[in-house]
């Protein structure tokens, strides 16, 4: 993948555009778009959850067992290094 940031100055725009071998007769994408249209996109996707939504997501009993995985995990990162 080839990837490369322009700010053009003017609405004719020639690029030329050096392709690996490998892209010779295939077909390739080429994709224009502002930064800003994609941000805002994104931005608009994301839900907008607080901590306090995942309230009773676990039972009790999960989470203890979910605490005592993480620390299993823990351990073996300490021993690895």
């Amino acid at each position: 993948m080839i990837q490369t940031v322009v700010t053009p100055l003017k609405t004719n725009f020639d690029m030329q555009v050096l392709l690996p071998a490998g892209y010779v007769g295939k077909k390739v994408h080429v994709l224009f778009y502002i930064d800003e249209e994609v941000e805002n996109t994104v931005v608009s996707l994301l839900p907008t959850k607080k901590p306090s939504d995942f309230f009773g997501i676990l039972t009790e009993e999960e989470g203890e067992k979910f605490d005592r995985h993480i620390e299993q995990i823990r351990g073996e990162w300490e021993r690895n290094i």
